[in-house]
């Protein structure tokens, strides 16, 4: 039983709330059951709270809002690498962590991957693996590399979504949160979402209705 916060393994959770330490080991941690139970490989580490640490020892290691009862450390080797998928969202500087992990979680829900710019969010980072919900284990996530046809969710320029044709291989361009989506970043297709009164949606709202419009399209 670890009762000393100096214990080696609480140490290394503690590195790994920090991205330059994710980067350097390959390694992040997840906090609690139902996001262990998600894993589909074995944990490097495994810490369960009154069985291996004392619970307000682990609950100090924590980013969750109540104290988990487990948290186990992952090789970032074993989440799905890039392969291709018949839609493709591809994001360009999302930085904010919350943003990537839901859009990662609606990729998963239409079928999609996610590619990811320099700039990007770290999806391994705590707050954006909450967001997957478990979904960061069945998502392929690669390099921001668009292929097949490139439709840029613009707020107010280009045609209306639902009037593209999305019946082939898309890839969907979305920019960041504040600065959208630079005029130098190629792309075959300019759409929007019509909206009534918003001046823009939240990036990961237009993710997850693009994939929608797709899914329609696609089961015509």
């Amino acid at each position: 039983m670890i009762v000393s916060r100096d214990n080696e393994r609480l140490k290394l959770v503690r590195k790994l709330h920090e991205r330059r330490w994710r980067d350097k080991l390959g390694l992040f941690f997840v906090e609690g059951e139902d996001a262990v139970a998600a894993a589909t490989a074995e944990p490097v580490d495994l810490l369960v709270a009154g069985e291996d640490v004392e619970p307000p020892l682990l609950a100090e290691v924590s980013t969750a809002g109540h104290p988990p009862r487990v948290v186990a450390v992952y090789r970032r080797s074993d989440l799905p690498g890039p392969f291709e998928r018949p839609v493709t969202l591809a994001l360009w500087r999302v930085a904010d962590p919350g943003n990537v992990g839901t859009l990662i979680r609606a990729a998963d829900g239409f079928g999609a991957g996610v590619q990811l710019s320099e700039g990007c969010a770290d999806p391994t980072s705590p707050k954006a693996l909450r967001a997957t919900a478990g979904s960061i284990w069945r998502v392929p996530i690669g390099p921001f590399e668009p292929a097949g046809t490139r439709v840029a969710l613009s707020a107010g320029a280009g045609e209306s979504l639902a009037e593209v044709d999305l019946r082939r291989q898309i890839t969907f361009l979305l920019g960041a949160e504040r600065e959208g989506l630079p005029d130098d970043v190629e792309r075959d297709i300019e759409a929007r979402i019509p909206i009534e009164s918003a001046e823009s949606l939240n990036v990961a709202v237009a993710g997850a209705i693009a994939l929608y419009e797709w899914k329609r399209q696609a089961s015509r």
